[in-house]
């Protein structure tokens, strides 16, 4: 949820003017959505954050994964030209061929082993990159419905401001405002 660039501006305003009442509510209210503005501007920051780091995590492994099928590829052929020349030494007879095939398929048996390591560290990468983008998301999910909490109070607040007599809309801001900033550090601490 990103707010207008000039929503502070608003804010800003609306304190200036009460200011100028001289009602000491009016002013409390007034710091109050002021503050909560700040706070849910910097939730949806983290938020947009937490989105660009998931998306960027599943990019990342969609690449490691596309260098695992590349290098698993390559192993096969690599296990294939062993076995073909494995096959060719024991077919020829014993001698300067045989010594050629076999020492080719050494080669291929040396290069099938480091492709194997290789290919295992790509998917160790790929789940890597896998469970962070679940991490970022997770948060991102967690701060949509704080940065959200967060709106609301202060829609409720304002709402005070129109209905100076009762105080619960203000006392409901601030509860609705604790639980969006609840909500924001619990997406770090979980």
């Amino acid at each position: 949820m990103s707010e207008s660039p000039t929503e502070h501006f608003e804010h800003a305003e609306h304190a200036e003017h009460v200011a100028h009442s001289g009602d000491a509510f009016l002013m409390k209210v007034s710091v109050t959505i002021a503050i909560l503005a700040v706070v849910a501007a910097t939730a949806g920051s983290l938020e947009t954050i937490e989105t660009a780091a998931s998306i960027g995590d599943k990019n990342d492994s969609v690449l490691f994964q596309n260098r695992a099928t590349d290098n698993w590829s390559f192993f096969q052929a690599k296990s294939l030209k062993k076995n073909m020349y494995d096959i060719a030494a024991a077919s020829v007879q014993p001698g300067p061929v045989a010594d050629a095939f076999k020492a080719s398929a050494k080669k291929n048996e040396a290069d099938e082993k480091e492709l194997h390591e290789k290919g295992e560290a790509l998917e160790r990468d790929v789940d890597t990159k896998l469970r962070s983008a679940e991490v970022h998301e997770r948060r991102h999910h967690i701060l949509t419905v704080a940065t959200t909490a967060l709106h609301i109070s202060i829609a409720v607040a304002t709402i005070a401001i129109i209905v100076r007599k009762h105080r619960w809309p203000y006392y409901s801001a601030i509860v609705l405002g604790l639980a969006g900033v609840v909500g924001a550090a619990y997406a770090y601490v979980s």
